[in-house]
């Protein structure tokens, strides 16, 4: 096989792929913040790291590949919305991650091999490794101190950060327009931990009942489940800065490694219809919105029409193409077989998820007459026909006779038409067209559908 290239935000370059150990490959992927249903946008890296997570499995084998995707559990904005709706944060929080399980699967998205809470990972026990062990080792390591109840990390410790996102520490420091706190070394110093108010959900620690800052969360979590230094970690590109450099800076200066991951992957920005999606702007789609008028498998296709790291136009022109493309490969198609791609689609994979190539490869294959082919690899890729079939067959127009009319009216006006009485027979076509059921004369004989 081809070798596997993956483009890597750190270092700018698409690179041939070596994992640590092919025995356990090792991805984590920033998940939801579980306090309102997941957009559209949202659903761009589940779908991509989806696809990432297959190929992987494909290349080293399902059982040594291990995806982590966590689920945020705490936050201001879980605290807000539980406030505003009278409902406990555990109700909001069980409830949208619910939704959000519910939603994916209906994209065609496997579930993650672990999937972790960060209230999982705030205070342990033991000697296991947790968010309160990682700030104590921050601190026993001077780049981390308490100030006014606050534990904050000190990026003035830290001489590389800001290399993923390229950015010095001046320049950072001269475009920073955040309202610095007076206990604050620096500008750009930010929270490990911090008092949580009353109300708000706390835990104990040396520095008091408090709760995680939201970058620690995931440095906790991701080591805790996959070790000090892993083979890719992903998400969207809004999160290079601050979230992911953030990460970086409080695991490398924790475990004293040179890394956190080896390989850092993006996906681009999400528009709809050409604009930014906003509330504002009357454009903001949640995922449970596009699955209540197209079937997961039509949205995931779209969602793939472009390269990951491309920013991609979300359109109602988008999804009826997708909607029609996939009709033509189902159909083509064979009822069964193996859920095992093509060589050429997975040589377009293994190219950085070049999914244009990937789509333009299923074509060749439609064409040729690849019939187990065509439906491995769709099979590969999450598609699925019966849900697809299902869909089509719920939104069909009804005809406003029942089947067995309509075709006791077929069989009068073939009889008709045997006596050469055409104008019975067109009589008959007209009560049907009437009724919303066309009538198509072939080779084959009298064939209908509903009218649309």
């Amino acid at each position: 096989m081809t070798a596997l290239k993956l483009y890597n935000s750190l270092t700018r370059s698409k690179d041939v792929f070596t994992p640590i150990d092919p025995r356990s490959v090792r991805m984590y992927v920033c998940g939801p913040t579980v306090y309102d249903r997941a957009h559209i946008g949202n659903a761009r890296p589940v779908i991509v790291f989806d696809l990432l997570f297959r190929l992987l499995r494909h290349v080293y084998g399902a059982e040594h590949v291990t995806y982590v995707r966590n689920i945020t559990d705490v936050d201001d904005k879980i605290n807000a919305r539980a406030a505003e709706r009278g409902i406990t944060i555990r109700q909001l929080t069980e409830e949208t991650a619910n939704g959000f399980h519910r939603d994916v699967a209906e994209l065609g998205a496997l579930r993650p091999s672990v999937e972790p809470r960060a209230t999982e990972f705030i205070c342990r026990g033991g000697d296991d490794l947790d968010m309160v062990k990682l700030v104590e080792r921050l601190i026993a390591r001077g780049h981390a101190y308490e100030a006014d109840g606050h534990v904050l990390f000190d990026v003035a410790s830290m001489p590389a950060y800001g290399k993923l996102a390229r950015r010095s520490l001046d320049e950072m420091e001269a475009g920073a327009r955040v309202e610095v706190a007076s206990y604050k070394k620096g500008p750009m110093d930010f929270v490990l931990w911090k008092p949580s108010k009353q109300g708000e959900p706390a835990w104990d620690s040396p520095w008091g009942q408090g709760r995680p800052g939201w970058h620690l969360e995931c440095s906790a979590m991701s080591a805790a489940l996959l070790g000090e230094v892993f083979d890719i970690h992903g998400g969207g590109i809004d999160l290079i800065f601050p979230h992911h450099e953030n990460e970086i800076a409080q695991s490398t200066c924790c475990f004293g490694q040179e890394r956190m991951a080896n390989v850092w992957m993006h996906n681009g920005f999400l528009q709809v219809e050409g604009e930014k999606m906003s509330k504002s702007l009357g454009n903001f789609v949640t995922i449970r919105e596009v699955l209540a008028d197209w079937p997961g498998d039509v949205a995931r296709l779209a969602m793939l029409s472009a390269h990951y790291r491309q920013p991609i136009n979300w359109t109602l022109k988008g999804l009826q193409e997708a909607e029609k493309t996939l009709g033509v490969w189902f159909d083509a198609a064979a009822s069964d077989a193996e859920a095992r791609p093509a060589p050429g689609v997975v040589e377009a994979l293994a190219d950085d998820l070049n999914t244009p190539r990937m789509i333009a490869e299923i074509h060749r294959l439609r064409t040729e007459g690849g019939r187990k082919a065509l439906a491995g690899t769709l099979a590969f890729l999450g598609f699925r026909p019966d849900v697809y079939e299902d869909w089509k067959t719920e939104r069909a127009p009804q005809a406003g006779l029942p089947v067995e009319e309509i075709e006791r009216l077929i069989d009068a006006r073939l009889a008709a038409r045997r006596e050469k009485d055409f104008a019975e027979a067109d009589r008959i076509r007209d009560e049907l067209l009437a009724a919303g059921v066309t009538l198509r004369d072939g080779a084959g004989g009298t064939t209908w559908e509903v009218a649309r």
